[in-house]
């Protein structure tokens, strides 16, 4: 069994920041897929900040649901960044359709 945490918080300014951390594989990937899409669709915060520092391997499911996660943000009017990637993880994201403005903070 992996370990994968997942923290939600909201900002002041109404920001949804989700840090995840551990190990995002095809166990979790469904859990990850319907806390992306409440946010976005049902809570509907002006920004939501994906905070992926302390993420230590992905699957191509979950890298999936990240990148879609971008798509559906511009659909639903929700900004979407995915903060402090670790540089493989960046390289990915984009390799799946990330735009490179939504990565900040790249971790190298």
């Amino acid at each position: 069994m992996t370990a994968t945490t997942v923290a939600v918080n909201t900002g002041p300014d109404g920001t949804l920041v989700i840090q995840l951390r551990g190990v995002l594989n095809a166990e979790h990937a469904a859990d990850l897929r319907h806390t992306l899409i409440r946010a976005i669709r049902h809570t509907r915060p002006s920004c939501l900040i994906l905070d992926l520092a302390g993420v230590r391997e992905i699957d191509a499911i979950s890298l999936g649901a990240l990148a879609a996660a971008c798509h559906l943000g511009d659909v639903q009017h929700v900004a979407v960044y995915l903060d402090h990637s670790p540089e493989p993880l960046a390289r990915q994201l984009t390799a799946a359709g990330v735009a490179h403005h939504r990565l900040r903070g790249i971790m190298r």
